[in-house]
């Protein structure tokens, strides 16, 4: 059997992955239907030992749903905004 390596930034940004609480909880809060709470969500962020790398993750691949790093897309569309 082969083994596969990734490439060192490819695990690295793995890593960050599952460490993250998300990860121990229903994605269910992380993605609301249009007009539900993202509190809970938010609440489990702002816990998170990896929100710096995972609102990194979603600027980076503009992710446009979800909360991502305790932001919503609104966020952080106003986020890139004020930024650029």
């Amino acid at each position: 059997m082969d083994i596969v390596r990734l490439p060192l930034a490819e695990t690295e940004e793995l890593s960050w992955q599952e460490r993250a609480l998300c990860a121990e909880t229903d994605p269910e809060s992380f993605f609301p239907e249009k007009g539900g709470s993202t509190r809970e969500a938010k609440r489990i962020c702002s816990t998170c030992e990896v929100r710096r790398e995972c609102l990194e993750f979603a600027l980076e691949n503009d992710e446009r749903f979800g909360i991502w790093g305790g932001l919503s897309e609104r966020e952080r569309r106003r986020l890139k905004r004020a930024a650029g």
